[in-house]
């Protein structure tokens, strides 16, 4: 693979960058950025784009200023968002398990944020943020639980994976039976909130998604060496230098907080951070994915999702619903393609 080195410090600071996962990184940059302009000027009310930019600089009609500052906006803004912290998140599982299946929402943990908030919903009249908190608190006791039950003098990725897929079907049987035992308008909002959606989202969404991963990417990526190390095994990487299980430990945390967070701004949307991950090691044919790449194609793949259920499906269907349609076919081909390399 091409690289470009650049140097500085009279050469004894170096910087290795790969072309093609640049090359890659900026057209995702420019599908999302196209999505977002798309998005924020087609609807009921189609605006141009020159409007859109009167609005952005302050001096937009009025009516143009709360079409996209209050409708429009945030909602994409979030989808962007929470695509890029599941997509960072998938691709952190899946170099720390070494396995494609590793995804958060294959191993319990999405499922664990939507019963921390359903139970909120069903057991207090708490609004959004009381929902969010209970997403958040749902997914850390359910990463702890996995992580002590897949604990055996250290954690591999096989059984991370295994008990993570067993954790989550009791979960999902637990949020089934929450939903038999709410009243009829708290089941109603339940069942919308599992779906995942971004309908009517504001500013109120958009700034904790946004706060968090100014905290968590520098994080990930400050850890993104030992990431790749670990991909090499457990003796390697020792051997290499990493504390493996201190390392381990330290990027499932990042990845259950970037979960769970976009996890409270929209509910569970599925197979994002499945999807953006081997997507994006496939568009760069690279040996793991990359936290930038995986990060940019989550945002394209919840931005364009969103997209569609809005102008080309219906104005009411969640992007969950789309999501999964899709997922469900990558799914599909992911497993074939993998038994047929074994």
């Amino acid at each position: 693979m091409s690289a470009i080195v650049l140097r500085a410090a009279g050469g004894r600071v170096s910087l290795r960058l790969h072309r093609r996962p640049i090359l890659v990184g900026a057209a995702l940059a420019l599908l999302t950025f196209a999505t977002v302009v798309l998005a924020l000027t087609t609807g009921d009310f189609p605006l141009s784009v020159g409007q859109v930019l009167a609005v952005l600089v302050g001096r937009g009609d009025p009516g143009d200023a709360f079409i996209v500052e209050t409708l429009r906006l945030p909602r994409v803004l979030t989808a962007v968002l929470v695509g890029a912290a599941f997509g960072v998140a998938g691709a952190i599982f899946q170099s720390i398990t070494r396995n494609p299946l590793g995804s958060p929402d294959v191993i319990g943990f999405t499922a664990g944020s939507a019963s921390g908030a359903l139970l909120v919903i069903l057991t207090t009249s708490g609004g959004a943020v009381a929902i969010a908190l209970g997403s958040v608190a749902g997914g850390v006791v359910t990463a702890a639980v996995v992580y002590l039950l897949a604990f055996r003098g250290g954690v591999q990725g096989y059984r991370l994976v295994l008990v993570g897929i067993g954790i989550g079907y009791a979960l999902y049987s637990l949020n089934d039976y929450l939903i038999t035992r709410a009243t009829r308008e708290d089941a109603l909002e339940a069942s919308h909130w599992l779906v995942g959606s971004l309908n009517g989202r504001g500013w109120e969404h958009v700034w904790p998604v946004a706060a968090a991963l100014a905290v968590l990417l520098p994080l990930a990526l400050l850890l993104s060496r030992s990431m790749q190390l670990l991909e090499l095994g457990d003796d390697a990487a020792s051997a290499l230098g990493v504390g493996v299980q201190r390392a381990r430990l330290a990027l499932a945390a990042l990845a259950v907080a970037l979960t769970a967070v976009g996890t409270a701004s929209t509910g569970p949307v599925l197979f994002v951070a499945l999807a953006a991950p081997q997507i994006a090691r496939r568009l760069t044919r690279a040996a793991v994915p990359g936290l930038g790449t995986s990060a940019l194609t989550g945002a394209t793949l919840m931005a364009a999702g969103d997209f569609a259920a809005q102008r080309l499906l219906d104005q009411d269907l969640p992007v969950g619903v789309v999501t999964g349609l899709v997922g469900g076919v990558f799914l599909a081909w992911l497993l074939t393609q993998e038994w047929r390399t074994r």
